[in-house]
């Protein structure tokens, strides 16, 4: 982890700090011109991105970010707690100045905001109880039995889930992990959908109760890309960002401190590009 110096803003601070931030919201390097700190926003979404005991940012994204941020001589850093769904509003509202979290590059995000090149490569898969009783192992699984699936508010699973023809009904749309994780075990909902590295702490922690289905079975298609994500009107400072991260993906600095959070060089993002997953994501 880096030297970086923080400040945490939790969600509950959001509206005694609203003027302020409104104040001081601008490009990123107007920003940094006047001497103040870069915000990075995120939620609490464990392995991801996630606050410290001391409010740095944590998760392998959030390091990444911060590494690659000091890497071009910004330690000066200021991490803001949102819910997921405010993570995009709050970016182009100036509230901060760039997303991380485990952000995946999908066109409908892509009219809004822009992206890094991406930092890496994830599959979903499904939550279940153990045993798998319903044999849920794909979306379709899930629209053939007519059964309810759990995911977060916002998630890339929600847009996925449509395009396999589920409807509305068979959604339960939840603030975040702890309600899939929830939900899936008092029966509420047949199966949950997070990304694997977000089922697989879940089942871990369900004493035997639940388990994870093979990421593998789900098409290809539903592999992500996540990146960092900025206000279109910092393009200059993000070329340079971009440029910043390339130096860095896949060095042994960078897999050592990644690899803990259960990151591996299989998750690199290759020759992938964020133009490539605007226009096929």
């Amino acid at each position: 982890m880096t030297t970086a110096t923080f400040k945490l803003i939790g969600a509950t601070a959001f509206t005694a700090v609203m003027a302020v931030t409104s104040a001081l919201a601008g490009p990123i390097e107007d920003r940094i011109a006047a001497g103040e700190p870069l915000r990075i926003g995120f939620a609490n979404i464990p392995i991801w991105a996630y606050p410290g005991d001391d409010g740095q940012a944590e998760g392998f994204v959030n390091e990444i970010a911060v590494e690659t941020l000091a890497s071009m001589g910004y330690d000066n850093v200021e991490t803001v707690v949102t819910d997921w769904a405010g993570l995009i509003p709050g970016l182009k509202a100036g509230r901060y100045d760039m997303v991380t979290g485990g952000l995946y590059i999908l066109n409908s995000r892509c009219q809004n905001i822009d992206f890094s090149e991406p930092v890496g490569n994830f599959g979903d898969a499904f939550l279940v109880p153990t045993g798998n009783p319903k044999n849920i192992t794909t979306y379709k699984d899930v629209l053939d039995q007519g059964v309810t699936m759990v995911t977060g508010a916002g998630y890339n699973t929600v847009e996925s889930a449509k395009k396999e023809g589920l409807t509305d009904a068979q959604i339960m749309q939840v603030p975040g992990p702890t309600e899939v994780f929830a939900a899936v075990k008092a029966g509420r909902a047949d199966a949950g959908i997070l990304t694997y590295f977000e089922v697989k702490e879940l089942a871990d922690k369900s004493d035997g109760a639940l388990e994870v289905t093979d990421p593998a079975l789900l098409p290809d298609w539903t592999k992500n890309f996540a990146a960092i994500g900025f206000r279109p009107e910092d393009a200059d400072f993000l070329a340079k960002y971009n440029a910043a991260q390339a130096a860095y993906m896949g060095t042994d600095e960078m897999m050592a401190t990644v690899t803990p959070y259960g990151y591996t060089e299989s998750h690199l993002p290759g020759d992938i590009t964020a133009e490539w997953a605007c226009a096929n994501r």
